[in-house]
């Protein structure tokens, strides 16, 4: 664990292709930032090649998956691409992990088991591999391995798993090395690091023997009104995916969300916009506004005892307008912060 806080960016994988996330990691690096992340969905962007060419364009930061899935791709072979990446990369690679989407996977025919079960025997699996160990009679790892699975040139990974419900938190917290939670409002990070704390404790470890990133939406910019703006068409457009049991949990209204979703189904989006912008806590679900309002409910965070804020999308009108502000205004006084 780093004896300060971490700061990471998260960078969609179509964001530009692989040049446009490769630049924004460049940025990323230059701007300060400890870490970047990129996904790799299904039908989405193509995340694998895309972190391969992060981590060739860059030399300090750490680049992680985020996240990549133990179904589409098998856990094997994650383990060999974990391993290339940290040889290529002289050690700079995370490996996270999440369940996938079942959605995706009904869209390509994939029949997958459940998700909690299928993202812990990856993470053990993958662990021994990486370690030059076969997963065959290890607790944890599944059935079917034989005792001659291993893989080349094995490297060890840190080991992140991308989680949201408490029985997958609770599995992070016994097993994995980071988690990777959405906060959705940003002070859900404190809820999670309960859940994730109660898996330590079952392994015989704490909080605080892990690293647990606030993964939360920001939108910055120095003209207020339309950072805000940003931030609320990107929320009416996921108003319909939130969980309504988180969203009444912190205070916030599912009926409100629901309404917002109705009026995206219809078509009118810049109606839901204009919904989440009248509302009196749906832009609580990120962080929003000019240096200066971003930088106070940071520092709220790291009062409160968070020790990693990832931003990720929308970042503001202009995303690499914004990484620049980040790395000039803001992250050098987070870092200042006792």
């Amino acid at each position: 664990m780093a004896e300060g806080p971490i700061f990471s960016v998260r960078v969609g994988a179509g964001a530009g292709g692989i040049a446009g996330v490769t630049e924004a990691a460049v940025r990323a690096e230059a701007m300060g930032f400890d870490q970047v992340w990129t996904g790799n969905d299904l039908f989405g962007g193509p995340g694998v090649a895309s972190m391969a060419a992060m981590l060739a364009a860059t030399e300090r930061i750490k680049v992680g998956s985020g996240v990549l899935d133990p179904v589409s791709i098998h856990p094997v072979q994650l383990a060999q691409l974990a391993s290339g990446f940290q040889e290529l990369s002289g050690g700079r690679f995370i490996l996270g992990l999440g369940a996938g989407s079942d959605v995706f996977f009904r869209r390509a025919g994939i029949a997958a088991p459940r998700p909690v079960p299928r993202t812990r025997t990856a993470v053990v699996a993958i662990r021994a591999l990486t370690d030059g160990r076969s997963p065959a009679g290890l607790p944890g790892a599944g059935e079917g391995w034989h005792e001659s699975a291993h893989i080349e040139s094995p490297r060890p990974v840190p080991i992140y798993v991308g989680a949201m419900g408490p029985k997958m938190l609770e599995m992070a917290g016994r097993h994995a090395d980071g988690v990777l939670p959405l906060c959705l409002p940003p002070r859900q990070v404190f809820d999670a690091m309960e859940q994730i704390g109660r898996g330590a404790k079952a392994a015989g470890r704490t909080v605080a023997d892990l690293d647990i990133a606030a993964c939360v939406w920001c939108s910055l910019d120095e003209d207020r009104d339309r950072a805000r703006r940003v931030l609320a068409r990107f929320i009416a457009r996921y108003s319909g995916s939130l969980s309504a049991d988180a969203l009444a949990a912190h205070g916030l209204d599912p009926e409100e969300f629901a309404r917002t979703q109705a009026l995206v189904d219809d078509g009118r989006l810049d109606e839901a916009t204009e919904a989440v912008l009248s509302s009196p806590s749906m832009l609580t679900l990120g962080i929003v506004g000019g240096a200066h309002d971003v930088l106070e409910q940071c520092e709220e965070l790291l009062a409160a005892g968070a020790r990693h804020i990832s931003f990720g999308p929308p970042l503001g009108p202009d995303p690499g307008h914004a990484m620049g502000i980040f790395g000039e205004r803001v992250l050098p006084r987070l870092r200042a912060t006792p």
